[in-house]
């Protein structure tokens, strides 16, 4: 394993070491069951020592390390997972799966008791589950990582304990393609910091590079009949969503992972067709040649990083209507336009629920999506997909690019009625390049938690 990583070499030696618990997690629409799997332990804690308790309030879970003793709370922090988002599907009402999952903390130099928490349908944290863990147990994983892993920096800034640590990770790429991975994670990390509020906060990160060769070029694209072994598992079709991209083998990830000081992971799958994903504190994928693959990086590491939900609410997702408008814990939508999450930053005056060419939009998607179906169904070549999203990405620009104005406007969370987000465009509505206030917000927030900076 080669670990390019001078500058950190002094807070290496100090840092305590990352803890990992894996567990499995069960059940179905309606009930649900943790088990423990094992303990391992990882290189050293990357985060800030000052900085142990989550403050975001984000995040579907929740999870605490205290001293099994004292029960002082030495960490928290809140989280989603693939579970959480399955069993909202309609396959969870009739069918149970197990997903492995993991939780990552500094190693304490106590017992410690790890609970699980989740939101009830008041939205307020309920504990789920709890285990003990001692550290000096012997059944602790101490063994080193893999050693055909090799670790780069793509851009470092400081010491991880001050800096935001983001993880990019090459899936399906083989070892003849290993200068195209070293190209495309460069280029995206530059997508992602000519976006604002990265682009002003660049300072404020590391960039960490893995490369796992892969013996077959690409990855699993089910819906086509294609497959691949992939060194992290990645594929297309999660959920049934023909451009959902997740991996649902949590350890050989974990595994792979821990070469390098991570906080965030990207998963970079080799290939052209239009996909990705991004959950909450779990990583987030995109692919890596599509015409539109730095948008949906940056959309998707937005839902990974920040919480963020997403706004549209015209395209087919896998997940069913929710029963209640609760108030949602994502920052950027919300259920009460006279008391929205960004309430101060809409001017007096502003109109709620706020005017915007709603009807129009909705027509000209409902177009957009018929066509990019036949697309799909009809195996069209994928540069026919990009000219779609180009043409609308034009109109839909023209359309909503006058509405300047901050306030709340309907539509959002897969929801035509009901959901609002805070202003007309967004990335994380359409294929725009900008995140609205509401976003902006919210990435700073979270990356004031990781480092040295004040919170706002």
């Amino acid at each position: 394993m080669v670990f390019v990583v001078p500058l950190l070499l002094g807070f290496l030696l100090a840092a305590p070491a990352t803890l990992r618990l894996d567990y499995f997690h069960t059940g179905s629409a309606s009930e649900e069951r943790f088990a423990l799997d094992s303990v391992v332990q990882e290189g050293a804690w990357p985060g800030p020592p000052a900085k142990t308790v989550d403050t975001s309030n984000l995040g579907r879970y929740l999870f605490e390390v205290r001293d099994a003793k004292s029960r002082a709370l030495l960490y928290s922090r809140g989280f989603a997972s693939i579970f959480g988002e399955w069993e909202t599907t309609v396959e969870a009402h009739h069918r149970n799966r197990t997903l492995h999952e993991s939780l990552r903390f500094p190693a304490p130099s106590v017992p410690v008791k790890v609970t699980i928490f989740k939101r009830d349908a008041k939205n307020k944290f309920k504990e789920l589950w709890f285990t003990e863990i001692d550290p000096r147990d012997r059944a602790v994983d101490r063994a080193a990582p893999p050693a055909n892993v090799k670790v780069w920096a793509v851009q470092q800034n400081g010491p991880s304990a001050e800096k935001v640590d983001l993880l990019l990770i090459g899936d399906g790429y083989t070892a003849q393609e290993m200068d195209k991975w070293h190209a495309d994670a460069r280029r995206l990390t530059a997508a992602l910091f000519a976006t604002p509020p990265f682009r002003e906060r660049q300072a404020d990160f590391n960039v960490w590079a893995i490369d796992v060769p892969a013996d077959e070029s690409g990855v699993s694209r089910p819906s086509e009949r294609v497959y691949r072994r992939s060194p992290v598992r990645a594929a297309y079709d999660a959920f049934g969503s023909e451009r959902y991209v997740l991996t649902f083998d949590n350890q050989r990830l974990r595994e792979i992972a821990a070469a390098a000081p991570y906080e965030f992971v990207e998963i970079v799958v080799n290939g052209r067709k239009y996909g990705g994903g991004g959950i909450h504190n779990l990583y987030a994928t995109v692919a890596s040649d599509n015409a539109w693959t730095p948008y949906v990086f940056v959309h998707e590491f937005g839902h990974h990083f920040a919480g963020l939900a997403d706004e549209y609410y015209t395209s087919d997702v896998a997940y069913q209507a929710a029963a209640a408008r609760l108030e949602p814990w994502e920052p950027n939508v919300t259920a009460d336009p006279a008391r929205p999450k960004w309430n101060d930053l809409i001017a007096r005056g502003t109109l709620r629920p706020t005017p915007w060419a709603k009807a129009e939009f909705e027509a000209y998607q409902k177009d957009i999506q018929a066509r990019r179906k036949k697309i799909r169904a009809e195996n069209r070549p994928e540069a026919e997909m990009e000219a779609l999203f180009a043409e609308e990405h034009a109109v839909t620009t023209k359309l909503l690019s006058p509405l300047k104005a901050v306030g709340v406007y309907e539509g959002a969370m897969y929801e035509a009625k009901g959901y609002y987000r805070a202003e007309a465009d967004c990335i994380m509505f359409t294929r725009s390049s900008q995140f609205c206030s509401a976003c902006r917000r919210a990435i700073n927030n979270v990356i004031d938690l990781y480092t040295n900076h004040a919170a706002r």
